[in-house]
């Protein structure tokens, strides 16, 4: 079988709620980034088979299969076809596995697989929410309910659930969140996203833009104190997580090129990493954001590797519990996880944040010249993709 490789990467910086970003048709942002794509690999446009992007909030602006929104309103020519994909936040991790498995089934040589996501043009829930005739409208049918009878399936319900089962405090949770914002000052201050980073013009909500580009994470807080952050009310009475200690609402766009080695030959361009192990993992849907645990571990016996093979890890920041529970569970080393921030600091575009870790971990790779990098996150329902990759 052939293999899978990463011959691009690139991301546009995060936006806030109704910020840098806001002023942005969620087709147009993806579209900056399929762009960037095609210019920094060399690639004829013409010669990409698929493009595969992920999407949570398919409704409004993001309906009408978005991928092939975003191929109309790029450089790309109208006969490269695009497909949207959802399985929650990790949507375009799941577009980076179909695309490397398009790649090593023979059947295309060159696929992107992105992902995209305007929480603030298209807000969070905003599918499940939207009202029905005759009554009909829940995503939890009669036959889930039978099933798990009384449960109402809720991240932040979760949440609190890893905390206690993994002895978690607030304090724990409002430091790790705190060391999310300094690994992303650091990171920032140093240049190291400057590679990753497609610049794109600030747009107001309104359309309007003022010349200036928008290059930095938008969600950063650099004034942030382990006091501000342990000021911020609870989300729920006596628990443990709040606003700080959880992933920041965020616009945003990511997108990795996938080859084979026909699509090498292609293009002519050497390849940035190597996919070598890809699996996902359903769970238990009700703690929901626990699956990166087993998933992990299952996936590093199925590669044949220990926990100490791995150089950089990238766990998705949903909320503070999931990665400190996910290093209790894994024994890994905190200096290697989430290395520039995460989540937290960074934000977490829902649908596009698979394809935005991976490529911040392929650019940390080589910054380090470290050769293995596994990147898992939660996803509702209680699921988890893992992916292994190779620098090369």
């Amino acid at each position: 079988m052939a293999e899978a490789y990463i011959v691009a990467a690139a991301r546009t910086a995060g936006g806030r709620k109704g910020g840098k970003l806001a002023g942005w048709h969620p087709a147009d942002l993806a579209a900056q980034v399929l762009n960037a794509l095609v210019a920094r690999s060399g690639a004829d446009p013409a010669l990409i088979d698929d493009v595969i992007m992920g999407c949570v909030g398919q409704a409004g602006e993001q309906a009408g299969n978005v991928a092939r929104n975003a191929v109309l309103a790029s450089k790309l020519p109208q006969s490269v076809p695009g497909t949207s994909v959802d399985r929650q936040c990790g949507s375009s991790q799941q577009a980076l596995h179909f695309a490397a498995q398009a790649v090593m089934s023979g059947t295309m040589d060159i696929v992107i697989a992105a992902g995209v996501e305007s929480m603030t043009r298209v807000p969070m829930g905003l599918p499940s929410t939207l009202p029905f005739k005759n009554g009909f409208g829940s995503s939890m049918s009669p036959a889930m309910q039978e099933r798990y009878p009384g449960v109402k399936f809720s991240q932040f319900t979760g949440a609190e659930m890893m905390s206690r089962k993994y002895g978690l405090t607030r304090d724990d949770l409002d430091r790790y969140a705190l060391e999310s914002h300094r690994r992303a000052i650091a990171a920032t201050q140093a240049g190291r996203f400057k590679d990753e980073i497609v610049p794109v013009a600030v747009r107001a909500a309104d359309g309007s833009a003022n010349g200036e580009l928008h290059t930095v994470d938008e969600g950063i807080r650099f004034e942030a104190s382990l006091e501000s952050i342990s000021s911020v009310k609870l989300i729920e009475e006596g628990g443990t997580v709040t606003a700080a200690s959880a992933s920041q609402i965020c616009d945003g766009a990511a997108g990795l090129m996938v080859v084979n080695e026909a699509g090498l030959k292609k293009l002519g361009v050497k390849p940035l990493a190597r996919i070598h192990h890809m699996s996902v993992l359903g769970h238990d849907p009700v703690i929901m954001l626990e699956a990166p645990l087993p998933a992990t571990l299952r996936a590093l016996d199925k590669a044949g590797m220990k926990i100490g093979d791995i150089d950089l890890f990238e766990i998705n920041e949903a909320f503070a519990p999931v990665p400190l529970a996910w290093l209790q569970t894994t024994g890994a080393d905190p200096a290697r996880m989430n290395v520039n921030g995460g989540a937290i600091a960074l934000g977490h575009p829902l649908g596009g944040s698979g394809a935005k870790l991976m490529t911040t971990l392929v650019h940390a790779l080589h910054a380090q010249g470290k050769r293995y990098g596994l990147q898992t996150m939660c996803e509702g329902g209680g699921m988890a993709n893992v992916t292994i990759v190779e620098r090369l």
